[in-house]
């Protein structure tokens, strides 16, 4: 490739990023995520303890017509970095945290959209609200959507039965004791 055209190249580049940078909101980025957003999203760990830190808001929401009102448990749970969630919910983050845009998602939704089951079950095992049924009128979208919810009833379904055997092995031990 001859100077010329990678010249113009570069340049375009930095006209496309400095206009980029210009429609950053309150220091964020064109998606209206803030570094916290882009860390999560990463998996960058020490970054994400850094920025909360300094003050970050930990359940902050994105400004981007996209992903309006996703946090940054909605980026790492679709990233599937399951450290960077354990640290924001450790940080006060609301495991049920709904977007703004479309149907409301969680980020069990993000989790199931990229069908990581690593944090589908991190989550679950966490609290994050999966109905009974879903058909339930709070938890959209529907499962054709989404498809990997089935595994998150898969995996809300054997931590029920671990839980109930544990129950059971507990009451046991006890009535023997006695």
């Amino acid at each position: 490739m001859d100077s010329g055209k990678t010249g113009n190249l570069h340049s375009r580049r930095r006209i496309l990023r400095r206009n980029s940078l210009s429609k950053c909101v309150e220091g964020r980025d064109d998606r209206g995520w803030t570094p916290l957003h882009i860390a999560a999203r990463k998996g960058d760990l020490d970054e994400v303890r850094r920025l909360l830190d300094n003050g970050f808001n930990v359940d902050e929401m994105s400004l981007g017509s996209k992903d309006l009102g996703a946090t940054a448990l909605h980026l790492a749970a679709a990233g599937g970095h399951v450290d960077i969630m354990d640290e924001l919910l450790e940080r006060g983050s609301n495991i049920d945290a709904r977007t703004r845009v479309g149907c409301g998602w969680t980020p069990l939704h993000h989790a199931a959209k990229e069908r990581n089951k690593k944090a589908i079950r991190f989550l679950i095992e966490n609290g994050a609200f999966l109905p009974p049924d879903i058909m339930d009128e709070r938890f959209n979208p529907p499962l054709h959507y989404c498809g990997a919810l089935e595994w998150a009833y898969e995996i809300q379904k054997k931590a029920l039965e671990r839980e109930s055997s544990s129950e059971k092995s507990s009451e046991e031990e006890s009535s023997t004791s006695l």
